[in-house]
């Protein structure tokens, strides 16, 4: 065909730019939902984050979607679900089959992607809510925010890697072998350069509980923070309630987007303007930026956030006070400390003052003439 009408267009290139993944981390604490009863039950967020989900998926038909939940005893999955059913109205048609008896469902008339998500996330936390005891309720007030990160990273990794050989772009492998052999600068050209070629991944944090609650996962969180930022994957958080020590360094250190909404009634709105685009479409945008970042740690003896501690100077172990014996409780190393030590606080450097048109601002004293005799 190409030797009669002289065209190339079946020689032409696919020119279509890598979709993008998208990982949704819900927190599903009871204890922090039932304060937000009154403004946004955990109904109305979950119907508004599905309309959030079809909209990522209707930019491109390849993008891709994985939703999972941080619950007070576990992270499980929400989608893709692994124990879904496989029927036929499932995997061959929007149409129920088999000598159904409810022919007439409006999900018939769904888009078929959009459907299965929003099937299987409803069912899937259905199951999680139940299964769920006042045990449960009582014994962990806190949510699972590690092992979230941990699956969602772990699912990120590999979607990765499964479209970089079927697709032969660059995966992060070759990120990280790059940055090794030549330090940031070699990570910073890989970032500039093979970005396009490789599939997007970001992670979105729905979050709903405090930081203080969750400040014993503070080393596998600060993990994964530090994984996602080697990889180039960005967190964004979309905080609904409670403070957000953590949440806060990891949109920092990742180059996420990070907002606290103030009137949690309008998330969905939150989430088309701000958590829409990919990274592609985010260097032509001007993202909201927080200054105000808490950089604080947790203690590595009591889980305890503190602005000031002691540091073990072998392992970097942070105590809020003297260990037992004195000795670090992560390497054993002896601290040499007192008693009844007090963490040292640095002496602030004082301001100096700005010169005006190079003169200081304060002037130099004269001396004034005494008259002659």
């Amino acid at each position: 065909m190409n030797s009669v009408d002289a065209s190339e267009h079946y020689e032409l290139g696919a020119t279509d730019l890598p979709p993008s993944l998208l990982t949704i981390v819900i927190d599903t604490n009871p204890h922090a939902w039932a304060l937000l009863e009154d403004s946004l039950p955990l109904s109305k967020a979950i119907a508004n984050i599905l309309v959030f989900i079809n909209a990522h998926l209707a930019c491109n038909y390849a993008n891709e979607v994985a939703v999972v939940a941080s619950h007070t005893q576990k992270a499980a999955w929400l989608y893709p679900s692994h124990n879904a059913p496989r029927n036929r109205s499932d995997h061959e048609g929007d149409v129920v089959m088999n000598g159904a008896t409810d022919t007439t469902t409006p999900e018939t008339n769904k888009y078929r992607p959009f459907r299965l998500v929003e099937e299987q996330v409803t069912r899937n936390l259905k199951e999680i809510m139940d299964s769920t005891t006042a045990d449960d309720l009582r014994g962990n007030m806190s949510t699972m925010l590690a092992g979230a990160l941990t699956l969602a990273l772990s699912h990120t990794n590999r979607r990765t890697l499964a479209w970089a050989e079927e697709h032969g772009g660059a995966n992060t492998e070759d990120a990280a072998a790059e940055g090794n052999g030549n330090g940031s600068t070699a990570t910073n050209r890989y970032s500039a350069s093979n970005e396009d070629e490789r599939l997007q991944s970001r992670i979105l944090v729905v979050s709903v509980s405090g930081s203080i609650d969750a400040a014993h996962q503070y080393i596998p969180v600060m993990n994964s923070i530090f994984a996602c930022q080697r990889l180039s994957i960005p967190i964004d958080v979309c905080k609904l309630s409670g403070d957000a020590v953590f949440l806060q360094q990891a949109s920092d250190a990742t180059k996420g987007v990070y907002m606290a909404l103030a009137e949690p009634r309008g998330l969905l709105q939150y989430l088309m303007m701000a958590f829409l685009p990919d990274q592609r479409s985010r260097r032509h945008l001007v993202l909201p930026t927080r200054v105000d970042v808490d950089f604080r740690a947790a203690c590595f003896c009591h889980r305890r956030v503190v602005d000031v501690g002691f540091v073990c100077s072998i392992c970097l172990s942070i105590f809020c006070e003297p260990p037992p014996g004195s000795d670090c409780m992560t390497c054993g190393t002896h601290l040499d400390i007192g008693d009844n030590a007090k963490p040292a606080l640095l002496p602030r450097r004082k301001k100096k003052k700005k010169r005006v048109n190079g003169a200081s601002g304060t002037g130099t004293p004269m001396s004034t003439p005494t008259p002659g005799p």
